[in-house]
């Protein structure tokens, strides 16, 4: 997972009320458009369309540079557990090498994936386990690794001790990414996400960034004026800065015209950080900031790291095993499963709402099924490229999508090969290993706001007027933080006398999302719901096989509301427990459904080459859950599942109406 700093709204790219609103006239029937059924919200280039090359490929550096915050940040946070904090050259290979393997499985995403436009880069996700796995006592590091002066970076002790931690994290990916490749491939996928809603995902996600505030603030605290101005900056360009054009000179023909540029809101971050570390040499080099290397502000300065850049070679090709080869552990594969989960769950809704800006059909079960093994595939390779981390989708780009209203996937692929280039330029990754620690803090702690913001945003879909909704949440968010915290300072009050099984319970138990997200998911499957409603105001035509369905008015809610109900005044039916409105599933389940095969969906989602349509048709294909289905295209009947279900045939809005954003 990544952070989305990127605004997604501005005047004319992306409308505030694009996407699908449900409205609740006076009457209580729910009313629907789909925004993309206007002109001006069709994409300018959709996913099937080829823009000129010039285009996809300064469209191409926009992604790379969008997604270039959270693709830097991965290795800078894991660098200090991994005794690489005062050796910003390995710093520099990691950020390299990351970079060649985002490309890599942007490429095979695009291609042979779920086939839309999306990013692939470093996850959020297998962060909170990976510092889970690394703070086992047999994987701290020595106390020498921490004192810059006996530090000898080029000495085969000092790599030895950051490899094997590297060579750890490795295996336990590569493992886990076999689950992943498992759950897509085999269709699972579909399976689980019938059980796991927004009070699952809402303290999962939340819980990736929130126990990462110390290491944020221990990074801004180097310097916390300079921390200041990144977050200040950050927060100017894209909040209050975000809908300036700019006017930017366009030549075409013989002709010139100045053409209007949302620069601040498509790079934010970015912006942010070059004009603090622009602000970092300034101070360096009129020695405003300490020379001394234990006075405070000291790591502010530029060149604490500034024999980097010419240290490092111009090219370096990134390779398997680079680092030497993997080794497992039980402890690490669970807690990498853990983030594995989240990341899939994330991926789902991230294809979803691709689609949608893209102007594509929602994705058929194949493809999903296609895109998560794929992205097992991915964290396959990056565990075997050695970047300490795995992939996956990166929300920002989708949200660029919005904004450049250009779905293409040859812009992906240019993105793709941009950053295979990238990796293999080694003078790019050392530049960004050169950033100043409070600029990197002050990036940190928006960023990670950010990300805990999008976790608890899932809670949009659930009443949360319920006192039951309340408690999970609530409960589930406060023992993902205080469990962790009890363990890592209690570590032997759970020994068992077995090692491994020792490691998997603290690494498990350490890493806020698995348990955050356990207590999410086991409580809201188990808890019944009451029903708080009266005045069954009328009865509609028999629904669903006889099952009569009347509109009731829930009187739980501060503004009384009409819903759908069984006419017995049971919630789900018999035998089931909760209330799917309620618990935030009617929306959730009725996104992640598959949409009918058209002809549209069949051309967007189909292997390339004719694959599984014009050669290796055999029937035997047609049960594999990731193969595209023959003859789906000509049926012609799906649409949009949303819209589908709450069309309305006149696409008028009541008077009055309310608007809820789904």
């Amino acid at each position: 997972m990544s952070s989305a700093i990127t605004g997604w709204e501005h005047p004319d790219p992306l409308r505030a009320d694009d996407g699908l609103n449900c409205h609740h006239d006076g009457q209580g029937g729910k009313k629907a458009r789909q925004a993309g059924s206007s002109s001006s919200s069709q994409p300018t280039y959709s996913v099937l369309d080829v823009p000129p090359w010039y285009l996809c490929i300064l469209l191409g550096i926009q992604h790379f540079l969008t997604a270039l915050g959270g693709l830097v940040a991965v290795p800078l946070i894991l660098a200090k557990d991994l005794c690489l904090q005062h050796d910003p050259l390995t710093q520099s290979y990691l950020i390299s090498t990351i970079f060649f393997v985002s490309g890599l499985c942007t490429l095979l995403q695009v291609f042979l994936g779920v086939r839309l436009p999306i990013l692939q880069g470093g996850t959020f996700a297998f962060v909170a386990p990976s510092l889970a796995m690394l703070s086992l006592p047999a994987w701290k590091c020595p106390e020498w690794t921490f004192n810059a002066s006996l530090v000898n970076t080029s000495s085969p002790e000092f790599t030895e001790e950051w490899q094997k931690r590297i060579r750890e994290l490795q295996g336990a990916i590569m493992v886990a990414s076999c689950v992943q490749m498992l759950v897509g491939f085999s269709g699972l996928i579909g399976f689980l996400m019938r059980f796991i809603g927004p009070l699952t995902i809402a303290p999962t996600i939340s819980l990736v960034a929130l126990p990462l505030f110390d290491s944020a603030g221990s990074n801004a605290g180097v310097h916390w004026g300079i921390a200041a101005v990144t977050i200040f900056l950050i927060v100017l360009f894209s909040q209050y800065l975000k809908n300036v054009a700019v006017p930017v000179p366009v030549c075409g023909g013989k002709k010139c015209h100045t053409s209007k540029f949302y620069l601040f809101q498509v790079f934010p971050v970015l912006l942010a950080l070059c004009l603090s570390w622009l602000l970092c040499f300034v101070l360096t080099v009129t020695n405003a900031l300490p020379t001394a290397p234990t006075a405070y502000g000291h790591l502010a300065r530029t060149d604490t790291k500034g024999n980097v850049l010419s240290q490092a070679p111009w090219f370096r090709f990134p390779y398997p095993g680079q680092w030497g080869l993997p080794t497992i552990s039980l402890a690490g594969v669970f807690g990498i499963i853990a983030g594995v989960i989240s990341s899939m769950v994330e991926s789902v809704g991230d294809y979803y709402a691709c689609a949608r800006l893209v102007g594509a059909p929602p994705p058929p079960r194949h493809a999903v099924n296609r895109g998560i093994g794929i992205e097992g595939l991915g964290c396959l390779l990056a565990g075997a490229w050695g970047t300490g981390n795995g992939t996956t989708s990166y929300s920002e780009n989708v949200g660029a999508l919005g904004i450049t209203r250009v779905g293409s996937r040859m812009v992906m692929v240019a993105a793709g090969c941009l950053l295979l280039a990238m990796g293999v330029f080694g003078k790019i990754g050392a530049a960004f290993a050169t950033i100043p620690t409070p600029v990197i803090g002050g990036m940190f702690l928006v960023m990670f706001g950010v990300i805990t913001a999008v976790g608890i945003s899932n809670l949009q879909y659930v009443d949360m007027n319920s006192s039951r909704n309340l408690f999970i949440f609530g409960f589930s968010i406060y023992c993902g933080l205080a469990i962790p915290s009890w363990v890592n300072n209690n570590a032997e009050k759970l020994q068992t006398g077995i090692l491994q099984l020792d490691q998997v319970i603290q690494v498990l138990l350490t890493t806020g999302m698995f348990v955050g997200g356990f207590l999410g998911f086991f409580l809201d499957n188990t808890i019944p719901v009451h029903l708080h409603s009266r005045n069954k105001a009328w009865k509609d035509p028999p629904f669903d096989g006889g099952a009569r369905m009347v509109l009731v008015e829930d009187c739980s809610l501060p503004q009384r509301e009409l819903r759908e109900r069984p006419c017995d005044g049971t919630l789900d039916g018999p035998g089931r427990e909760g209330s799917l409105e309620e618990r935030g599933l009617l929306v959730w389940n009725q996104m992640q459904e598959d949409s009918e095969e058209t002809a549209k969906a069949l051309e967007v989602y189909r292997l390339p080459c004719g694959i599984g349509t014009k050669v290796c048709t055999s029937s035997c294909t047609q049960y594999l859950p990731f193969w595209p289905r023959l003859g789906a295209g000509s049926r012609e009947r799906g649409r949009n599942l949303l819209a589908r279900l709450f069309q309305d045939p006149s696409g008028a809005r009541g008077k009055g109406a309310s608007e809820t954003k789904l």
